[in-house]
């Protein structure tokens, strides 16, 4: 089992995937973002706060998220698109200058 740290696992986890805490606490990432899926921020999206940092997090999929990571290859190949966009919008301004 591997376990990461939150910027660790908002780096790692992919589209239809879940995260959790070893006292309970769970997210998934969805295509419009990271939402709690228990507690009393059920449904809500993860608002980054300092103490979220000091957590770690273990990384996993289930039948629920198997459902919701359909489509992940072609969500993930928009994001490296976007990316990519970006990183030559901005080498493209610093030539300029």
């Amino acid at each position: 089992m591997e376990w990461y740290t939150f910027g660790q696992m908002l780096m790692a986890i992919r589209m239809g995937q879940k995260a959790e805490t070893p006292d309970g606490r769970m997210v998934m990432r969805t295509s419009t973002g990271l939402f709690w899926i228990n507690g009393i921020l059920q449904g809500k999206v993860v608002e980054i706060k300092d103490y979220l940092f000091s957590d770690l997090w273990r990384i996993y999929e289930d039948q629920e998220s198997q459902q919701e990571g359909i489509g992940r290859e072609q969500h993930e190949q928009r994001e490296r698109e976007m990316l990519e966009n970006q990183y030559e919008e901005l080498r493209w301004a610093n030539r300029k200058r």
